[in-house]
């Protein structure tokens, strides 16, 4: 099937776009037709993203700001409308690990900090992007959220506990907005290396020997399961959770 322009006529907007999954993503996402709006702390990174995909003959925004802060989320979308028109897809999926503590040691600023990205960045940017997207006459949207949304992670209560509602809110949001049609969907990805890993070789295949594919999984191999959610393909499926991960929720 023929991808290329797949998201024509669609403006997307994509969090934690400046490195990781998140610029696959937002790269993908320009190269199947989208106009991208790039969110993320750091300018510069989002920059060059968004020189890479009109080079390439897409169009990209850039909005510099942390999700934590509620008026990041209003002032993207805003901006997303000012420039592209209208919004229809959006990708939350700017995330922190957080610190490795047990509970009873997890400082107090470690926990609302971990929170108020990872779930309450979420929650902002719905807040507003659905209502734009509604506006735009429905679309989609994914939050992405973890394996570990379905199992707890040793040491990292609070990133767990930040995963877990995402299901939940993702939920409760397909739930009220399905009527308006707009789809809403959660993505698990598994484990998707990091710089520091791969260049070591050893802890890759120490992790890798815990997935039944016996390997990471990549950056596109989770931005082409996002494409498909957002896509008129996942017409009929909302508040659903799909995991991306080798096999490591078997």
């Amino acid at each position: 099937m023929n991808h290329d322009d797949q998201f024509a006529g669609r403006t997307a907007l994509v969090t934690g776009a400046g490195s990781g999954i998140g610029s696959d993503i937002a790269r993908l996402l320009a190269a199947r037709g989208a106009d991208v709006t790039l969110v993320s702390r750091q300018e510069a990174p989002l920059r060059e993203l968004a020189d890479e995909i009109t080079g390439a003959g897409g169009k990209a925004l850039v909005v510099a700001g942390d999700v934590s802060d509620p008026h990041t989320a209003e002032h993207a979308v805003a901006e997303t409308v000012r420039h592209f028109g209208a919004l229809h897809l959006a990708v939350n999926n700017a995330g922190t690990s957080g610190v490795h503590h047990d509970v009873p040691d997890l400082p107090e600023e470690e926990w609302d900090k971990t929170i108020s990205v990872n779930l309450s960045g979420v929650f902002y940017g719905l807040k507003h992007q659905l209502p734009a997207i509604k506006a735009a006459g429905g679309g989609a949207v994914v939050n992405i959220s973890s394996v570990f949304a379905d199992r707890g992670l040793s040491h990292r209560a609070a990133y767990s506990a930040s995963k877990h509602g995402v299901r939940g809110l993702t939920r409760a949001a397909a739930a009220d907005w399905a009527q308006h049609g707009i789809r809403i969907n959660e993505l698990q990805p598994g484990v998707i290396p990091v710089p520091r890993q791969q260049g070591n070789p050893e802890e890759v295949a120490k992790i890798a020997e815990r997935i039944p594919a016996r390997r990471l999984g990549t950056g596109e191999e989770v931005a082409k399961a996002v494409a498909f959610l957002l896509s008129d393909e996942a017409s009929y499926v909302t508040g659903a959770h799909l995991a991306v991960d080798g096999g490591f929720l078997i």
